[in-house]
């Protein structure tokens, strides 16, 4: 289910929804002169955790050179809550600084506010835009069908959920002047002095269909630009039978998909997977890949209460309507 519940046993990493990632998007702005990019959190928020975890490291990368590694990174730390919400500040990191887990020395915005209503908190630095704060889920599939058989309801699965969105929005010169860039979140959080991954990624639905579950928490916390070396013959497999794929043809498809890196040629338009758009139907896609194209869709289509400008991410759902699921 995209990326949600991406621990062991169809639970969150740690068994805390504050560092589950669900999912990543990569878009151009309506103004095309801009770069969008999202990671949600939490899911079935605000069901299973109320706020931001305060000592976790939520983060954004960006390979701007095609080697794997990031380059730029933004990272987001939210203060413990308190009677008067919770507040974050937002870092950034250049270069091989980029690829420690650690916030950046720089620190773009301090102390702004978090959104736990309707209306999104805005905050900005110079040209750069951001909010954080719970929305509405985009992500839509019928999870219910694919667990039964493939015997679709009908139903998509989190019409009524909500998130825990995280947006950024820039100048696309901010992120070089290569039109293709690369893309991933990870959720790191401190224990016993040391700062652990327990969560990452960019693709949807990858550790659902192809991680075992005692394999799971290891993915988690390893780099993308490992993957080809450690999952290529694992993931084979999986397609071969899922699919019936030859070797061959496994690793052609596993090329778009390993390293788990969300690439996006910003001359293009963004369609999954080349970047991807709220609305884009990425269940439909990797049912697609996992079944040698013998399943096509879930019959599911992407939800009508996104937004036309910032923060794109839906109003969130009243607290209470949402049933938990999953």
């Amino acid at each position: 289910m995209s990326h949600h519940l991406s621990g062991p046993d169809l639970r969150s990493p740690g068994d805390d929804a504050r560092l589950d990632l669900t999912d990543v998007f990569a878009f151009t702005a309506p103004s095309r002169e801009r770069t969008v990019l999202i990671m949600n959190v939490n899911p079935f928020a605000p069901t299973r955790a109320e706020h931001f975890h305060p000592d976790a490291v939520y983060r954004i990368n960006v390979d701007t050179d095609g080697d794997s590694l990031a380059d730029v990174a933004f990272s987001f730390v939210f203060s413990p809550p308190g009677d008067g919400g919770q507040t974050v500040s937002v870092h950034r990191s250049l270069g091989r600084r980029a690829q420690s887990h650690e916030p950046g020395a720089e620190r773009l915005i301090a102390d702004a506010p978090v959104s736990f209503d309707s209306d999104p908190e805005v905050a900005t630095a110079g040209e750069l835009t951001f909010s954080a704060g719970i929305r509405s889920d985009p992500f839509f599939a019928d999870l219910d069908g694919i667990v039964h058989d493939f015997r679709w309801t009908g139903r998509d699965s989190m019409a009524d959920q909500n998130v825990f969105g995280i947006v950024l929005e820039m100048p696309n010169a901010e992120l070089g002047s290569n039109p293709l860039i690369g893309v991933w979140a990870r959720v790191s959080v401190h224990r016993d002095g040391k700062l652990v991954s327990m969560d990452r990624g960019a693709h949807p639905s990858l550790t659902a269909y192809f991680n075992s579950e005692d394999a799971k928490d290891t993915y988690n916390a390893r780099e993308p630009a490992d993957d080809w070396e450690n999952y290529r013959d694992a993931w084979t497999a999986v397609l071969q039978h899922t699919g019936g794929y030859g070797v061959e043809d496994a690793h052609r498809v596993l090329r778009q998909i390993l390293p788990d890196i969300l690439r996006y040629d910003r001359s293009r338009p963004a369609a999954y997977p080349n970047g991807r758009k709220l609305t884009d139907d990425v269940t439909s896609a990797r049912l697609n890949m996992v079944s040698g194209g013998r399943i096509t869709t879930d019959h599911i289509g992407p939800h009508n209460d996104l937004l036309d400008r910032f923060p794109y991410l839906g109003n969130p759902h009243p607290v209470g309507a949402a049933a938990m699921s999953g």
